[in-house]
């Protein structure tokens, strides 16, 4: 079984110096194993926002009416819940009347969509004017938008610094065909769960003290980040007995499970081995039960679409694809690189 399940209910009340050290060891993204038993060195992402780019793609037209008025964004270098605040005080609006399809990363060029309920109200695009940001469309709609409500998302990536390009790229290159053709695990990127895994940290002293309770009190980022990681551990569970690409009896694709309250899809020798990897987690999957969550299932495999790559330079590799809403483009770069950021000092 996988050496993750580190944590009982036990362990979850103590303090001791030891206790943080094994949940620093748990919270480890890095230590989730890979679908290829080895990367090809070291190349740098996001050395600056135009190396991370991400289009939202809607998937339908606004009605053109309607109590709800789309507005389409480009940002750079600003994150998703900044922006709904500045369209919020510029609309005049509630924040809460302000909705989007899901979070953007921040040290990026992104373009997305926000939702401002605006009943018998007209704006104009001019009052919506900010520095940080650029309006490249508004139109009303009858419906405002919710989370994953988005067919996709499209990405263009670069890596930088990929000094195993040159004289491994034969190798890189049929790699990167496998995972356009078969895929990678879905795993939730380590940017769901914060610096260091703060989220995860947090999420864990919220069930200590019986808090974690859903977004009407604030702790929505941190249930998400709980109920994502439980996922990831059944995944990396199945990927190490390698079966993670294989469907069980009565599973329609290779899924796992997004913990809630209500019965598990899961059935067989699948629901026994979700019960042993989750075991240890049982005040987490109480949490969930008890916050509002239902039971839902998570594809195990992520396949990129119309994926396309190209060397820029002697160690710049350009990746484009698009991936379904709620799917990570990191995974899929960790497959071919152990990936760095520049140091804060120089961004």
């Amino acid at each position: 079984m996988l050496g993750l399940n580190i944590i009982d209910s036990q362990a979850l009340g103590s303090q001791t110096q030891d206790s943080q050290a094994q949940t620093s060891q748990a919270f480890d993204f890095q230590r989730l194993p890979r679908l290829f038993p080895a990367t090809f060195g070291r190349a740098q992402y996001r050395s600056q926002p135009e190396d991370f780019q991400v289009d939202e793609i809607l998937g339908f037209e606004p009605s053109g009416e309607g109590e709800h008025l789309f507005v389409h964004i480009r940002k750079r270098d600003q994150n998703t819940q900044w922006v709904a605040g500045l369209l919020a005080e510029l609309a005049g609006i509630k924040r809460h009347d302000v909705s989007y399809c899901g979070m953007k990363d921040r040290f990026a060029l992104t373009t997305q969509w926000f939702s401002l309920y605006l009943p018998g109200k007209e704006l104009l695009p001019e009052q919506l004017v900010h520095g940080d940001f650029e309006i490249l469309s508004m139109a009303r709609n009858n419906k405002k938008l919710r989370r994953g409500m988005h067919q996709a998302n499209t990405f263009k990536l670069i890596l930088r610094e990929f000094a195993s390009l040159d004289q491994q790229f034969v190798d890189i290159d049929a790699r990167l065909k496998t995972i356009a053709s078969n895929g990678v695990p879905n795993y939730f990127g380590e940017q769901r769960f914060g610096h260091d895994g703060g989220n995860l940290h947090q999420a864990q002293d919220l069930i200590e003290r019986d808090q974690l309770k859903g977004n009407r009190r604030g702790t929505g980022i941190f249930l998400s980040a709980a109920r994502s990681w439980l996922f990831n551990l059944v995944l990396a569970e199945r990927l190490q007995q390698n079966n993670w690409s294989q469907c069980f009896e009565h599973e329609p694709e290779p899924r796992g499970p997004l913990w809630g309250r209500g019965r598990s899809a899961a059935s067989g020798d699948l629901e026994l081995l979700e019960q042993a990897v989750l075991a240890p987690w049982q005040p987490w999957c109480y949490a969930l039960e008890h916050a509002g969550l239902k039971q839902e299932r998570r594809a195990l495999i992520l396949k990129p679409q119309n994926m396309h790559w190209q060397r820029l330079a002697v160690d710049q590799l350009e990746l484009s694809f698009d991936l379904s809403g709620g799917c990570f483009a990191t995974v899929i770069l960790r497959e071919i690189a152990e990936l760095f950021r520049p140091p804060v000092e120089s961004l």
